[in-house]
């Protein structure tokens, strides 16, 4: 079933809670001191049933000036506003103020509640009614239906209801199938239950006993129960007010303005690009690096604007801008904001924002803008395909790219397929798309990291996959960074062998000095077989050791001489003669006894003891008691 939320909106004491009342019956003021002073002063929540069936939710948001903030904390996942103005008053300066932030937040249908009809007579309605559809021609509510109630009479409700019943049926169904986000506007404790917390799910779903993180925190939880509309439920969904009962989590640990989500599927930030949109009526302009109030979701954090194309901007002028925050949050592309100035605290605009994890950017660059204007008029190709190249470092998945996008999985998925097509992206685990921009810097980089590598170290057959990955400062290592080495060594970029990388077209050469130190090495620990010098007495017998030495690694790391440990190495041929002796005689009589071996390969302990334990090591012989036999 579609799940709707109502949020009232308009001035203080023009009977917003005193109408929810009348339709659910629920008094939404739950503070003493709003019962006190006859005033909302936080958000209250509650809900109705239809005639439909359907069920909405509630938020009744506080018309003062002095909690806008608070305002702005509710009507995030907003539906269906009901601008609420009192018919004895008009249109007052806090309705101005909300419908602004409506507008600003796209909520796209409204129904203007007028108030208090009972109080006047029909000519000053009339009059008020006129008023209204002037202040509100060039927004979302120039052809909102106007109705006229009464909450104390009943005059108007059954109508209004219809209304909102209406309008549910032409509301668009929220996504579902994307990682779930839920910012929060309430932190409690419940006695004999723990944390809970509450706000309007707003993408995905949400389920007992889901894992989750609270951004920015990066907080792990988990979820013991779930509540919609006052009743216990398995399943939460988008555009429910849900109430979350976590384990794992304390309430000081989390705030108003924390997000709860799935895990890893955000990604804190402390800067915002932007398209930034000043209100036509503002009163005041906007200079490059003002200090403002930023409200994103249920969050407010203070930040300061970086106008990126001029010094400033007034009144229902619109432009690109970077937010610079000074306390971290976490976002999407395509979220919307609010701005008021940080003092006094006056709404001066909003917008979208474009790249909720952005470089730093320096000002009046002509390619920094044309990439924003991809970001907020291009097609979803475009768009992808940019953020794409901006996270291509974290080798992130299609999950990832379908949070910071708000594209579906199903859409991502086709267009890199298109994308794919087109050579302008390589897959990679299947999920995991990379732009050939990005493979040919990260070409270039490995071919100057290997060609360094190889001058310093001319002898050695290459550089440690690890060591590579850590030199390109890449995040991913495993499979993942496997199939990348194997799409440059593919492209005969690079040459692996075992866990080496060498360019693709290098090769050891060894000087003629070098050939003849090999040669000895080589016949020496060949003709010596089973009974070895040790490394280091043979090179401590050099006067030239450290030649000698480099000659001797370079062996070794060619697999020419087999590190049986510390003080044994065997000739590679010697080292296969044994294991295919070894394996003859195992399959001749069974198995073998380390004296056995010993005679076999006319050594001495020293020796077959390390020999034998390192083809148990290769899983070529298993020990059972103190025999072999073949793995």
């Amino acid at each position: 079933m579609k799940n709707v939320i109502v949020g009232t909106a308009g001035h203080i004491d023009h009977g917003k809670t005193t109408l929810i009342k009348a339709l659910t019956g629920t008094d939404t003021d739950r503070l003493l001191e709003e019962k006190k002073r006859g005033i909302t002063i936080d958000l209250g929540f509650t809900h109705f049933d239809l005639p439909s069936g359907r069920r909405a939710g509630i938020i009744d948001v506080p018309g003062h000036e002095k909690f806008i903030k608070n305002m702005l904390a509710g009507v995030g996942g907003i539906d269906i506003v009901l601008l609420v103005i009192a018919a004895d008053e008009g249109f007052m300066p806090q309705t101005q103020e909300h419908l602004d932030i409506l507008t600003i937040l796209e909520v796209k249908k409204g129904i203007i509640v007028l108030t208090k009809v009972d109080l006047v007579d029909p000519e000053w309605l009339s009059l008020v009614q006129e008023e209204i559809r002037e202040k509100v021609k060039d927004t979302f509510l120039r052809d909102a239906p106007m109705l006229a109630v009464s909450s104390t009479q009943g005059q108007g409700l059954k109508e209004l209801v219809e209304r909102i019943d209406f309008y549910t049926e032409e509301t668009e169904e929220k996504n579902t199938s994307i990682p779930f986000r839920l910012p929060v506007d309430r932190v409690f404790t419940m006695s004999g239950f723990g944390t809970v917390i509450t706000g309007t799910l707003i993408e995905g779903s949400v389920h007992e006993g889901d894992q989750m993180t609270i951004y920015p925190q990066e907080l792990t939880a988990k979820v013991r129960n779930l509540h919609v509309h006052g009743k216990k439920v398995e399943s939460a969904y988008a555009g429910q007010r849900v109430a979350i009962n976590l384990s794992g989590v304390k309430k000081e640990d989390i705030l108003r303005g924390n997000v709860a989500a799935e895990q890893n599927s955000m990604k804190e930030t402390m800067m915002l690009d932007v398209k930034l949109n000043m209100l036509k009526h503002a009163e005041r302009i906007i200079d490059n690096r003002d200090r403002l109030r930023l409200y994103h979701g249920t969050a407010e954090v203070l930040c300061r604007v970086v106008l990126l194309d001029r010094e400033e901007i007034k009144p229902g002028e619109s432009c690109y801008a970077q937010l610079r925050l000074e306390e971290s949050i976490v976002a999407k592309r395509g979220d919307h904001f609010v701005i008021r100035f940080y003092s006094p605290m006056e709404t001066l605009g909003g917008g979208v924002i474009l790249e909720p994890n952005p470089i730093k950017h320096k000002r009046f660059k002509a390619d920094t803008l044309e990439e924003l204007k991809v970001k907020e008029e291009g097609s979803p190709e475009q768009i992808l395909e940019k953020v794409i190249l901006r996270f291509n470092d974290a080798f992130a998945n299609i999950g990832f790219y379908a949070t910071q996008t708000g594209l579906s999985e199903n859409t991502i998925l086709a267009i890199v397929d298109k994308l794919t097509e087109k050579g302008i992206i390589r897959k990679f685990s299947g999920t995991v798309p990379v732009h050939i921009d990005y493979l040919t810097k990260l070409e270039d980089s490995i071919i100057k990291v290997l060609q360094n590598y190889h001058n310093s170290n001319p002898l050695k057959i290459g550089m440690g996959k690890e060591e590579l990955r850590n030199k390109l400062k890449i995040k991913i290592k495993g499979k993942l960074y496997d199939e990348l080495l194997e799409h440059f060594e593919n492209n005969q970029i690079i040459r692996l062998h075992n866990n080496f990388t060498a360019l693709a077209d290098f090769e050891v050469k060894y000087s003629p000095e070098q050939l003849v130190i090999l040669e000895e090495i080589d016949r020496l620990y060949l003709e010596r077989e089973f009974q070895t010098p040790a490394p280091e007495d043979f090179l401590n017998s050099k006067k030239n050791e450290q030649k000698y030495r480099e000659v001797l690694e370079a062996l070794i790391e060619k697999k020419q001489l087999i590190k049986i440990n510390e003080d044994i190495l065997l000739h590679v041929e010697n080292y296969e003669k044994a294991k295919e002796m070894l394996k003859q005689f195992i399959k001749e009589n069974g198995q073998i006894t380390l004296s056995e071996f010993r005679d076999l390969i006319h050594t001495t302990r020293k020796y077959a003891l390390p020999l034998i334990e390192n083809f148990d090591q290769n899983k070529i012989t298993k020990r059972i008691d103190e025999k072999r036999v073949l793995y």
